[in-house]
């Protein structure tokens, strides 16, 4: 989905081309991929030729925020709380980041 917000359409070799070399990915990988993100919704194609050329239906914010919905109703029983609980008990969690969540949780008490 990055190299597509990126560049707005590309076909299959585009991004496999924009993608890092590491870790190499095959063709086929990145098709799978990009078929099951048009499954979701997520992207849609147009055809040029033989190529079938993507480009992204939903930007960044609105595919993270429903990917967050779905991990929600999957792992925390559409537990925003119990999610968000996780996260704080999370030892990797840095003092700053800590310190930046509860700005937020005191702006929205607000």
């Amino acid at each position: 989905m990055d190299v597509l917000w990126l560049k707005g359409a590309a076909t299959v070799q585009q991004v496999l081309d924009w993608l890092p070399d590491k870790p190499a990915l095959a063709y086929n990988s990145v098709l799978t991929t990009v078929r099951i993100l048009e499954k979701k919704g997520y992207v849609k194609h147009a055809k040029d030729g033989r190529a079938h050329i993507y480009e992204p239906l939903i930007g960044r914010q609105e595919a993270t925020r429903s990917e967050i919905r779905h991990l929600v109703g999957r792992f925390f029983r559409d537990s925003h709380e119990a999610l968000v609980l996780n996260i704080l008990e999370d030892n990797e969690l840095e003092a700053a980041e800590l310190k930046r969540l509860r700005g937020m949780l005191e702006k929205e008490e607000k």
